[in-house]
């Protein structure tokens, strides 16, 4: 578990490279913050399930306003029969827990408009 932030933070890094979402020459910079709430992983059991909750952050760089904060939550589930050994489940549930998370986390990006943050830095005056 105690690898668990640098692990969420490179799947994340990676989907977002993949997305080409943050351009580098854009007018305006963000800066994403990424808070892991909880990761219940299961200890024993048949099927594995485990659930992760992140409070992700877009704040513009430009100015400080909060363009975008969420808590979300998903769940990774896997089945005896992807292997024997219960270690290996649980792994892997946590893997998809994370991975979904973060699914979630970029398909709310869709909603986001930039020119209009949740939480403008000077209250909105």
């Amino acid at each position: 578990m105690e690898l668990l932030p640098q692990f969420w933070k490179a799947s994340l890094e990676e989907s977002i490279d993949r997305m080409v979402i943050f351009k580098d020459g854009a007018d305006t910079r963000l800066s994403l913050s990424v808070k892991i709430l909880a990761v219940n992983a299961p200890a024993v059991g048949l099927d594995m399930a485990t659930k992760a909750i992140a409070r992700y952050e877009l704040i513009n760089r430009n100015n400080g306003d909060i363009v975008y904060t969420q808590d979300v939550t998903s769940t990774g589930i896997v089945p005896i029969s992807y292997a024997f050994v219960g270690y290996v489940r649980a792994r892997e549930s946590v893997n998809r827990a994370i991975q979904n998370n973060i699914t979630q986390f970029l398909q709310s990006l869709e909603t986001i408009d930039i020119a209009r943050p949740m939480f403008p830095a000077g209250g909105g005056k």
